[in-house]
């Protein structure tokens, strides 16, 4: 089967096609396998690719491959679910550390990753959602906000803020959201109360600070920023920081808090659904063949367009 591999840290250009054997069914104990359609490019992969988390993979070495979130066709059956049946997850890349992500044909994953996919959500959108909306939901778990509180989501134009927007907003929070200029009014329709444009970190801050004066409760760093916000939040708040990077050191007895998704099924299959009711909105960036992965990845670095690459497999 066709996988991408990365040969070694670097840039996109390390990234190479290659053949693996194709995994056959019951070859790992308690493992099924789905043959996929469409695969997600996350920030996590570029930065593996790039060597930036070398010591947190331990003894795992090029050449691996990358991936986390897919949308494909179960092959093997699973309780509930028949060969065939239209499937999506994510697969915990950084527990499993095995090297095998979804940049590949046919994958092994547990069956309790899998959600079934409804039948009029396309497998690239379907490809979108599954780690970005679990991100989202563990990310404002672990913030623990009553309703009411106001909420500052950096990086609301791409897909884990912007899910982060709409699972804010229906658990009655006051959302302000950091955007690309020209999604205010989509962001307001999907739950934010205030848009800032995106800028330089100092900048963002003032524009806050100018609605939210008395600052606000609680900051969600999807755009990965780190302790330039920390002035908009009031003491006592809490910072919720999604890559290991980019977490703040604690004043003013500030909680900074840290996910890494797990896959969680049953969440899986209730925000698909509300995909294919168009109650929960994603966003695709572009859709690119496998074989253009590298140019996939120069694109999500440069920012090419906001919400998540997806490839066709």
């Amino acid at each position: 089967m066709r996988v991408v591999e990365v040969t070694a840290y670097g840039g996109p250009e390390v990234l190479r096609m290659a053949r693996r054997p194709e995994p056959e069914a019951g070859d790992v104990p308690g493992r099924v396998r789905v043959r996929l359609k469409a695969a997600g490019v996350n920030q996590a992969d570029l930065r593996i690719r790039a060597g930036r988390y070398a010591d947190a993979v331990g003894a795992l070495k090029p050449p691996f491959v990358l991936g986390t979130d897919f949308a494909g066709k179960l092959l093997d059956p699973v309780p509930g679910m028949a060969p065939g049946t239209r499937v999506a997850g994510f697969v915990p890349w950084y527990e499993e550390l095995t090297g095998e992500g979804t940049y590949a044909e046919v994958v092994r994953v547990a069956p309790e990753w899998l959600a079934p996919l409804p039948d009029d959500v396309e497998f690239t959108v379907a490809a979108s959602l599954p780690l970005a909306a679990a991100t989202a939901q563990q990310g404002l778990d672990r913030l623990d906000l009553p309703a009411g509180s106001t909420l500052l989501v950096t990086g609301a134009s791409a897909v884990v803020g912007r899910l982060a927007v709409q699972f804010a907003s229906a658990a009655g929070m006051r959302v302000v959201a950091v955007a690309y200029e020209g999604d205010e009014s989509e962001l307001r329709v999907l739950g934010a109360d205030h848009v800032v444009t995106r800028g330089a970190p100092e900048d963002v801050v003032a524009k806050v600070l100018a609605g939210d004066p008395d600052r606000v409760d609680a900051v969600f760093d999807g755009a990965l920023v780190g302790d330039a916000l920390l002035p908009v939040l009031k003491d006592d708040g809490v910072f919720l920081a999604l890559a290991p990077d980019r977490v703040p050191t604690a004043e003013r007895n500030i909680r900074v808090e840290t996910v890494r998704a797990t896959p969680d099924a049953d969440r899986l299959r209730q925000n698909l659904q509300k995909v294919a009711d168009r109650e929960l909105i994603t966003r695709v960036a572009d859709v690119m063949p496998l074989e253009e992965v590298a140019e996939a990845h120069r694109r999500a670095e440069a920012g090419h367009r906001p919400g998540r690459i997806i490839l066709m497999i």
